[in-house]
């Protein structure tokens, strides 16, 4: 993402000169991980506001990390239990303004419980949104009960990761979910009030007659596929999935076909599945996402631990590819809309609907459709953005009021602020060369 589409609302309906500071869990790789996409959609929201922003991490930046520079932000390395991230914030340095943020984006619950607490002591009036990314503690107790081999319960909700996020959630002054089934998760068992959250999905152009036109045909493609960043462990388990269980049964029924494996960071388990005889081909990292997706006839998806909204699937639709998931995998993604292709949990049904798909061209072109008529439904940015920029406007504007309303909050961040500030200053005093 070279250079952002033109601003779809006018900006200076919204206009007001400020600071926005993102801290990232990671640098964004928009071309690796849904999650970076996502990121670059939220950059792309300030930017077409006239906002000054600033990205800032204290990972290591990654080869394939988007040169946020060329897109008019200003890029920090920062260091986690350090002094020097409060002279960045509030302190002139060497003759430089300092940064004083009006607006601080937490990439995750574990950005915010490592910088919230010096955030707000030294930006107490910033307004505090969080990105919850997906909900982590719902993915951790998915994770465990697959582990377990068992049916999941409520219990497995209440796990150490969910009682974290939750806290994250509440000491933030606002935060973006990306998923509807998250959103009622976090009202109705976890009793966030709704106020604190924000739902925000994937917010990508509406589809066209003259994008449709453009993609190939039924005719044109062969073979299926998938595509996963592999340190992401649903995708990782999915591949798994799909290796010992899904494929066979497919391949069993198509003799002839292939199944393409792309993905980032493949560790070697998944190198190892690599079989030209069975038609398992694993490529790796794809320099062209659009084109491999494309190329594909179906996109198989059997997701059966994570959380959020599964960045393929929307690529899928975006490049009409019909795609084979789980219930899992289509969670929060088609609402009541049909899905562009099937929905099953058991590897019959899922090679089943697989192959019924690969096989009948007009089962195909329908998913196809149904695909196109969902991004426009219930992605499309020239709803979603002016709606996040109106909704982060008018929470800065009645900041005050707003918090008065969320004793919790004010209440964990006075607790955490204790806590995980001495315990910082210690780290940071006991790292100090002697």
């Amino acid at each position: 993402m070279k250079h952002f589409q033109k601003s779809i609302f006018h900006p200076k309906r919204y206009f007001c000169f400020m600071n926005i500071l993102i801290i990232g869990h990671v640098w964004p790789e928009p071309h690796s991980s849904a999650a970076g996409s996502r990121m670059m959609q939220l950059i792309e929201v300030f930017l077409l506001q006239g906002w000054s922003v600033h990205f800032a991490s204290a990972s290591a930046k990654g080869e394939r990390a988007e040169n946020l520079e060329e897109l008019g932000v200003k890029e920090h390395s920062i260091k986690i239990n350090d002094s020097g991230f409060d002279a960045f914030l509030s302190d002139q340095q060497a003759g430089a303004k300092a940064l004083k943020p009006k607006i601080v984006l937490f990439d995750r619950f574990m950005v915010e419980e490592q910088f919230g607490w010096r955030i707000r002591e030294n930006c107490p009036d910033a307004l505090c949104i969080l990105d919850t990314e997906d909900l982590h503690g719902l993915r951790k107790a998915r994770e465990n009960t697959l582990k377990t081999d068992r049916p999941s319960t409520k219990t497995d909700l209440l796990n150490d990761t969910a009682k974290r996020e939750i806290a994250s959630i509440y000491r933030s002054d606002l935060t973006l979910v990306i998923s509807e089934a998250e959103m009622e998760l976090l009202k109705t068992f976890f009793g966030v009030p709704e106020r604190l959250l924000f739902y925000l999905p994937f917010m990508v152009k509406k589809f066209s007659k003259t994008d449709m036109a453009d993609l190939k045909s039924f005719e044109q493609r062969t073979d299926f596929m998938t595509i996963g960043n592999f340190r992401h462990l649903p995708n990782l388990d999915a591949v798994r999935y799909l290796k010992k269980e899904i494929w066979p049964l497919t391949r069993k029924r198509l003799p002839g076909a292939k199944l393409h494996i792309y993905g980032a960071y493949p560790t070697q388990e998944v190198l190892g599945f690599h079989n030209k005889k069975e038609g398992f081909l694993v490529h790796g990292y794809a320099q062209s996402a659009a084109e491999v997706i494309q190329n594909a006839r179906i996109c198989l998806t059997p997701v059966r631990i994570g959380a959020g909204l599964k960045g393929k699937i929307l690529e899928s639709m975006l490049f009409g590819t019909p795609c084979v998931t789980t219930r899992i995998g289509a969670e929060g993604m088609f609402g009541q809309l049909p899905p562009n292709g099937a929905v099953a949990d058991n590897p019959e049904k899922l090679a089943n609907d697989a192959v019924n798909l690969y096989t009948d061209i007009k089962s195909w072109e329908q998913a196809q459709q149904n695909g196109f008529e969902v991004i426009n439904a219930r992605f499309d940015r020239q709803k979603w953005m002016p709606l996040f920029v109106d909704q982060v406007k008018s929470t800065a504007e009645n900041l005050e009021a707003h918090r008065i309303k969320n004793f919790t909050g004010a209440m964990l961040n006075h607790q955490s602020l204790q806590a995980t500030k001495y315990m910082s200053r210690w780290i940071e005093e006991k790292n100090k060369p002697r």
